[in-house]
C-alpha cells in the first residue's frame, strides 16, 4: 500500500513539474534600476515560442518606438513589438532563436528556461552563451 501511495505521489509530482510551462505573461526588469519594464507575452505558434510587449509599464515610453532597430524593426512602436523570435523546446531550456533588445536594436541569440514556476531565466548572448546577459522575468498572474 505504501509503495502504490509513493508511486502515485511520485507520478503527480512528475506531471505537475512537466506541466510547467514558459507560456503566459511575464513582468520584465530594468538591469540598472531594478524597476518593472514591461510585460511579455510569450506563446506558441507552429512549435516555436515568441514573445511580443503587450504592456509599457513606464508612462513616458509608452509611445516609444526602435529607432535604432533595423529592417521591418526600424521605428516601430515597441508596444506590440515580437521581441523573442523562433525559440524551440529542448529538454527543459528553450533555444534556437534569438531576443531582439529594443534599447539599442540588437539581436542576440537567445536561451530561456524555467528558474521556478514563476521565475524565467532569459540568457541573450553574442557567440557563446558565456558572452551574454541574464535577466529574471517575474510571471505576471
Amino acid at each position: 500500500m505504501k509503495t502504490k501511495l509513493a508511486l502515485l505521489v511520485s507520478l503527480f509530482v512528475s506531471i505537475t513539474l512537466m506541466g510547467q510551462e514558459v507560456i503566459g505573461k511575464w513582468k520584465t526588469i530594468d538591469d540598472v534600476s531594478g524597476e518593472a519594464k514591461s510585460v511579455l507575452e510569450i506563446y506558441e505558434e507552429d512549435g516555436k515560442v515568441y514573445g511580443k510587449v503587450v504592456e509599457i509599464i513606464k508612462e513616458d515610453r509608452q509611445d516609444a518606438v526602435c529607432d535604432q532597430c533595423k529592417g521591418d524593426d526600424k521605428d516601430q512602436p515597441i508596444m506590440g513589438m515580437t521581441i523573442i523570435r523562433g525559440l524551440e523546446k529542448d529538454g527543459d531550456e528553450y533555444n534556437g532563436g534569438r531576443i531582439l533588445d529594443p534599447e539599442n536594436g540588437k539581436l542576440y541569440k537567445c536561451y530561456i528556461t524555467l528558474e521556478d514556476p514563476d521565475t524565467l531565466k532569459v540568457r541573450g548572448y553574442i557567440g557563446i552563451s558565456l558572452l551574454g546577459r541574464t535577466q529574471y522575468w517575474y510571471r505576471v498572474k
